[in-house]
């Protein structure tokens, strides 16, 4: 492993224990420093303690999760696509969440059936799209993208449609959840089975995903099954993509700009780049989710809107900053 690819590594691991550390402490209850080591350290039983693993450890874990779900599934997106811009909401995956957890919105019904309403949406729009993609001229990047994106604007306009239908109290949840919620994220053990065993299954593509992102026929002629390879892809950052919108709704921004934020600073090899890319997407939305809870806290804002904040300084900084950035 190159020396600075490993120092950067090394500080994005420091990055993500200092941001659940920090996302333990901050609130609109003040903890001390003190506290929350206590909190996490010892066996007790008081006010700090209760807050910080009922209330904060939860929703830390969640936006740290839900980020490095976006990130990998974006990583993964743009070598299947061969698509700088792509993200993982590009293939409609997040409108057919969208639309399933409104509609269970609008119903009345509770957080668990949104929830399900939205991993329900996202898994129908996946299979939609993996359907309409096979047609007469075979399953390629530019018909899959084409076909994402018209899928998507259907659920754009359902999405619209149910806004319209809502009941004004239940606007301001729907709106939230289109926005990027953490608000009711409990703790996530299984879409944080899922990220690590996303995790795993993609870096064991590593080597056929560099080849891949040199091009499709380079990639035949060293043996790589380029078609298997393509559908792999496309079902695992679906379903990546599909545990991140059940937990905290559309966050944007984290799955499209965090890869090229590590491509910049420690090149391509998917050995490295995937990581790397869990890592930052997990810090860069546990910073986000502070800010949207201590800003103007007690009131709460939605994570997605904070990740662009944080997130589009250090990618122009990145892209600027050297002979590396501007290749």
């Amino acid at each position: 492993m190159p020396i600075r690819a490993a120092i950067t590594l090394g500080a994005l691991t420091v990055a993500a224990v200092i941001s659940l550390l920090a996302a333990a402490k901050s609130g609109s209850v003040d903890v001390s420093w003190a506290d929350t080591w206590m909190a996490l350290t010892a066996n007790r039983a008081d006010t700090a303690a209760t807050v910080i693993w009922e209330l904060r450890l939860p929703r830390a874990a969640a936006a740290f999760i839900t980020g490095g779900l976006l990130a990998l599934a974006g990583a993964l997106m743009q070598v299947l696509l061969r698509n700088p811009l792509a993200d993982p909401y590009v293939l409609g995956i997040s409108g057919g969440a969208s639309v399933g957890a409104l509609t269970a919105m609008v119903l009345g019904l509770g957080a668990a059936v949104v929830s399900g309403g939205a991993l329900a949406g996202a898994l129908l729009s996946m299979v939609l799209v993996f359907g309409l993609a096979h047609g007469r001229g075979g399953w390629t990047p530019a018909r899959l993208l084409l076909t994402g994106i018209v899928v998507a604007s259907g659920w754009s306009a359902v999405i619209s449609f149910l806004l319209a239908l809502g009941p004004e109290h239940e606007l301001r949840g729907m709106l939230f959840w289109l926005m990027g919620d953490l608000g009711h994220a409990g703790w996530p053990p299984w879409r944080g089975l899922v990220l690590v065993t996303g995790l795993a299954a993609s870096f064991a593509l590593a080597r056929p995903l560099n080849l891949l992102a040199r091009g499709e026929l380079q990639a035949r002629v060293l043996g790589v099954a380029v078609t298997p390879l393509r559908y792999a892809l496309f079902g695992l950052a679906s379903l990546l993509t599909a545990a991140a919108v059940t937990l905290a709704g559309s966050v944007g921004f984290v799955g499209l700009v965090v890869p090229h934020m590590l491509r910049l600073a420690i090149g391509s090899d998917h050995r490295l780049l995937l990581p790397g890319a869990v890592l930052l997407g997990g810090t860069l939305l546990n910073f986000a989710d502070i800010l949207a809870r201590t800003l103007l806290a007690p009131q709460q804002l939605p994570v997605g809107v904070f990740s662009a904040v944080i997130g589009v300084p250090l990618f122009l900084f990145l892209l600027n900053r050297g002979p590396r950035g501007r290749e």
